[in-house]
């Protein structure tokens, strides 16, 4: 469980932590979930997600091999005190939505808000962003286009920034891989603009290998 770091990195990416590598096994079964509705590998990828939102508090301890035993559904989150934890997913396209026949993302993230409360944190899923405009699908493009692609395309919905705003919360931007940051990024702005909410964090299930800092990323799993 790692910090990683797209290059370029985007402006305004919070510290984004990540379970595993996207390669091998992890890549394989974040794709059977997504694209081809294997959703019963939703609980190993959530607990590898709270892994994550876990190495994201700045008093959490190192994880080690967390990441690649939460795939085998065997790591254990511990608590991190009494405040909250709000889990924003990245909202998915709608068409995506449609297409696929779930949100892969919000799926995942379900899971690991109620994995981290079994393990102590009072963590919940809070889906206050939305797509306030069609955005092309990210697959293929570069760095720069995926920037242009979703610049400006979230928003939180009505009544969300109250919820965000809430004392004693930590909020943690999820999603399922990072690639160039640009939705974590886009996810990011969107919560400061809504509620001028202060330093926030992101957690997601995977990343490429050459975005782990320092460049050790952690073995397949």
């Amino acid at each position: 469980m790692r910090r990683v770091v797209p290059r370029p990195r985007p402006a305004g990416l919070p510290a984004v932590h990540a379970a595993v590598a996207y390669a091998g096994a992890a890549r394989a079964v974040l794709l059977a979930h997504k694209e081809r509705g294997a959703l019963r590998l939703a609980r190993p990828l959530g607990t590898a997600l709270a892994a994550g939102v876990r190495a994201s508090h700045p008093r959490a301890p190192a994880a080690g091999r967390a990441g690649r035993a939460a795939l085998r559904g065997g790591v254990r989150v511990c608590g991190t005190g009494g405040e909250r934890v709000f889990l924003v997913p990245v909202p998915s396209a709608r068409g995506a939505v449609v297409r696929r026949g779930h949100d892969p993302v919000r799926r995942i993230a379900l899971v690991a808000a109620e994995r981290l409360r079994r393990g102590g944190i009072r963590a919940e899923l809070l889906p206050v962003l939305r797509q306030r405009r069609a955005v092309a699908d990210q697959a293929g493009l570069s760095a720069v286009a995926r920037r242009r692609n979703v610049s400006g395309a979230l928003e939180v919905v009505r009544g969300g920034a109250l919820r965000l705003r809430a004392p004693g919360c930590r909020v943690v931007l999820v999603d399922d891989v990072l690639t160039t940051g640009a939705s974590l990024a886009e996810a990011a702005r969107a919560v400061r603009a809504a509620c001028g909410h202060g330093p926030l964090a992101a957690a997601v299930v995977a990343a490429p290998r050459d975005a782990f800092e320092a460049g050790r990323a952690p073995a397949h799993p």
